[in-house]
């Protein structure tokens, strides 16, 4: 498998990993919209893999190259040129159309272009091949003057040229453009002349030295020979004008949807074997009107040579360094990654941004209600909800300030630390109204079970019998909103103090849980205390004294916001019907 191929086959492994990061460990997103989101990523790019290596494959195999013919390795550094227009067949042969030639010289490579519709389609098939070449490819567009018979279809030629040289360049590809010309020439000796665009005056190239036209001429001493190059320079001059306002304007015009292309400079061979190929030729007809002399024809030459390539113009034309696959590869993955950066960023600024939105509504929400006098003022109420909620939001930033923010927050764009000092004060100065008992209102006996009866000696297991005394606590004791049962275990002094303090809230817990579950009452109902042998009623000194110093007992105190959970559910959400019988039994 190619090397360019595999680096774009591990383009969509990359992009899939950067999509699952985002979809399942930054954007915020529900578990359901989580696995979707995760299956797509999955599956665009397994197809994405299959349809790069099916569509590279199909596009390496557009072409055929003729027999002998093949593309320089991949370590080829020299231009590249496309070569189209006329004369085609006296460069590279009488190969068949549809097969690809390449010639390989020291200077660069050739690859024939037998029909300008196809030159977009050639550079997709090298690019295909070599992604590296994109820097290196140019075009020599071939116009023989003496090959044309009709200035009409001449432009039509050239409008064809440039919308194929405008796909090329949409793609990605520079294409600097040459421009040749080829004419018959009764010297043995090739000379090629030349002429930038925008310059004034031509040059010889001789050997690889670029020579002043007149310099040149006059540069022989034989008089044969300067009478030969005066010809040469006068019809080179010529085709240089005819080029000029013939070729150049249309190359250079502004046509919508079409952007100019002009060439980067105009290359003319004067060589033997160049022939006229149709009569009353544009060339003909040019240098009849302009210079009264006329053209070689073949039979003028003992024989057809081939025409030479214009290796001398390759080290001129502009070339951008190309990226090689791997580089090329890496410089895609980088953006990958930089976009899915960025997407990241922005996913992470905007939930910083409403989780302090968040709590700052809380805290001001907090803040707006005024403080009640009273536990029976409707604001009472709503300012235990709003503590509620700051308690809630405060739990949550201690989380993120002692473990650390999580990835969906963090990235360095975390905010809400700025808000937790002033969420904490405002939770720090909450003092809670304590209820006011009023004469009218009766607390109940506090009711003692005796240790013995719940538990075995030394256990804080209850005992199978003793659920009767359990039921009949729980009736005497009702819970209520406002009041607060609180479970106290006591002991007697035999044995160690720290294991009879613990024995004595392990008991106390016991009972509560049992009245708990039996009753289906919320935690804020209960508060479990272990006194241990602290608090004797009786001497430790007699067993009848200790046996009442082991006991349970339980009473109701009244405390503003015990005992209230359930009321505070969601709307919709219903109460325990044990804990709403539990109330109005009272």
């Amino acid at each position: 498998m190619p090397m360019q191929l595999k680096s774009a086959r591990a383009l969509w492994p990359w992009a899939g990993v950067l999509g699952l990061v985002l979809f399942l460990a930054i954007l915020p997103l529900s578990p359901l919209q989580r696995g979707i989101s995760a299956s797509l990523v999955i599956l665009l790019a397994a197809l994405g893999w299959l349809f790069t290596s099916r569509f590279a494959s199909r596009q390496r195999q557009t072409m055929v190259l003729a027999k002998g013919c093949a593309l320089p390795s991949t370590e080829f550094r020299q231009p590249v040129v496309v070569v189209c227009g006329d004369g085609l067949h006296a460069l590279f042969g009488t190969a068949p159309a549809e097969q690809l030639v390449v010639r390989v010289a020291e200077q660069g490579c050739y690859v024939r272009v037998p029909g300008l519709e196809r030159l977009a389609s050639i550079v997709e098939y090298l690019l295909a091949n070599r992604p590296h070449w994109a820097g290196q490819i140019s075009a020599f567009y071939i116009v023989n003057p003496a090959e044309r018979p009709d200035q009409a279809l001449l432009a039509g030629s050239i409008q064809s040229f440039r919308l194929q040289v405008s796909r090329v360049r949409r793609s990605g590809v520079a294409l600097p453009i040459l421009l040749g010309s080829y004419l018959h020439a009764v010297r043995s000796v090739s000379s090629w002349f030349t002429c930038e665009v925008g310059h004034e005056g031509l040059a010889v190239l001789d050997g690889s030295a670029s020579v002043a036209l007149d310099h040149w001429q006059q540069s022989c001493t034989d008089i044969l020979s300067r009478a030969q190059r005066m010809r040469l320079c006068v019809e080179a001059e010529s085709l240089a004008s005819w080029l000029a306002s013939a070729v150049l304007p249309h190359l250079s015009s502004r046509v919508a949807r079409v952007s100019p292309c002009p060439p980067v400079a105009c290359a003319m061979a004067l060589v033997p074997g160049a022939s006229v190929t149709q009569p009353g030729n544009l060339w003909s007809t040019w240098l009849h009107e302009r210079t009264a002399l006329e053209p070689f024809s073949v039979a003028e030459t003992s024989s057809q040579a081939t025409l030479p390539f214009p290796d001398l113009f390759l080290t001129s034309l502009p070339r951008q360094p190309g990226l090689t696959p791997a580089r090329s590869v890496l410089f895609r993955a980088l953006w990958l990654f930089v976009l899915a950066g960025v997407i990241a960023l922005c996913s992470s600024a905007w939930q910083n941004v409403l989780l302090l939105r968040q709590v700052s509504d809380d805290l001001r929400r907090y803040q707006a209600i005024p403080e009640p006098s009273t536990p029976d003022q409707p604001e009472h109420g709503l300012r235990e909800q709003a503590i509620a909620f700051l308690r809630k939001d405060a739990a949550r930033l201690d989380r993120y300030y002692r473990e650390g923010e999580p990835l969906p927050l963090g990235l360095g764009l975390y905010t809400a630390e700025q808000i937790r000092p002033p969420l904490l004060a405002a939770i720090a100065a909450y003092r809670p109204l304590i209820a006011i008992v009023q004469p009218s209102m009766k607390i109940p006996d506090p009711v003692r079970l005796d240790s013995l009866s719940l538990f075995g000696s030394g256990s804080a297991e209850l005992k199978p019998g003793s659920t009767k005394v359990l039921v009949n606590a729980l009736v005497d004791i009702k819970a209520q909103p406002g009041w607060l049962i609180v479970i106290a275990g006591h002991t007697d002094s035999t044995g160690d103090d720290a294991r009879n303090l613990a024995l004595s809230r392990n008991r106390a817990g016991a009972v509560r849980d049992w009245m708990q579950k039996m009753g289906d009452l919320p935690d804020s109902c209960f508060a479990v205390q272990g006194h241990g042998a602290s608090q004797p009623i009786a001497s430790n000194d007699t067993p009848a004294g200790r046996a009442a110093n082991r006991r349970v007992d339980i009473r109701l105190v009244p405390e503003t916001g015990a005992c209230v959970a359930p009321a505070q559910a969601p709307e919709g959400q219903p109460q325990s019907p044990r804990y709403q019988a539990t109330l109005s039994s009272q």
